[in-house]
């Protein structure tokens, strides 16, 4: 049975309501009647299931409508259309930089996130040592969080959200943070988790990333799902499209024709 299904998944937002642009303007338009609201689909019939330990990485352009699938997945955001069936506990690194407090330490902030994961005082006081040395922020346990580059304060959200096991894990280009070496390590990380056993979905601007870690891979074009299946042809496809040799459209057509859809 899998661990996460999806079945004809579509989001929709709605622009230029009165939430948008207040009262006074919302009843000016009205009196002239000049009110449009505007929907926009952020993704579209997106449908695929993942079984205990897949690795999927998902993969397109800024705007495809990646985040907003993550949001659905973990929870954040209930579909317009569709549904979406999880089994087992989801941890989800979507935006690593917010939940915290500027103006509390690195150090209060990692017991401040360890809470909101849900993770006991004891557990944070057994783990707070490896969390701060994952990070490589030992020098600055005491600084305001504020005082952090954006890379530090990623690096100290990925160390600490790694340290649970869950059954479901979830990472919004959260590899990407760090420099080279951090990167590796990050990439040794989550190897040992998905070797634990936990399914896993990465969202990541290198195809590269993809092709070393991920078996499975689901490529969204303006939120429409244009192949979702195992790595090879399909990133070979996709390697195609950022070359320009090939349109999404014709990648789909290629996909469904070579019968591995």
């Amino acid at each position: 049975m899998s661990i996460l299904e999806l079945h004809g998944v579509s989001i929709r937002y709605i622009t230029g309501d009165f939430k948008d642009i207040g009262l006074k303007e919302y009843v000016i338009r009205k009196l002239k009647r000049d009110y449009h609201v505007r929907e926009f689909w952020a993704d579209k019939d997106v449908s695929f299931q993942l079984e205990k330990g897949d690795m999927l990485g998902i993969i397109g352009a800024n705007g495809a409508g990646k985040s907003t699938l993550l949001k659905a997945i973990s929870g954040i955001m209930e579909p317009t259309k569709g549904w979406v069936r999880r089994e087992g506990n989801i941890a989800a690194l979507l935006e690593l930089g917010s939940g915290f407090d500027g103006e509390l330490t690195v150090k209060e902030n990692a017991y401040l996130r360890g809470a909101m994961l849900g993770y006991t005082r004891k557990f944070m006081d057994d783990t707070y040592d490896r969390i701060i040395e994952f990070a490589e922020l030992q020098e600055f346990q005491d600084r305001p969080f504020k005082q952090l580059s954006s890379g530090m304060k990623s690096r100290l959200a990925f160390s600490i959200a790694s340290l649970v096991q869950p059954d479901i894990l979830i990472l919004d280009e959260v590899l990407s943070v760090g420099d080279g070496a951090f990167r590796k390590k990050s990439e040794e990380k989550m190897k040992e988790i998905i070797g634990s056993g936990a399914t896993t979905i990465l969202v990541s601007h290198s195809l590269a990333q993809v092709r070393a870690m991920c078996n499975k891979v689901l490529w969204l074009d303006k939120g429409e799902q244009v192949a979702f299946g195992e790595k090879g042809r399909l990133c070979d496809l996709y390697q195609d499209f950022m070359d320009k040799k090939i349109t999404a459209a014709q990648a789909k057509e290629a996909w469904e024709k070579s019968g591995l859809a």
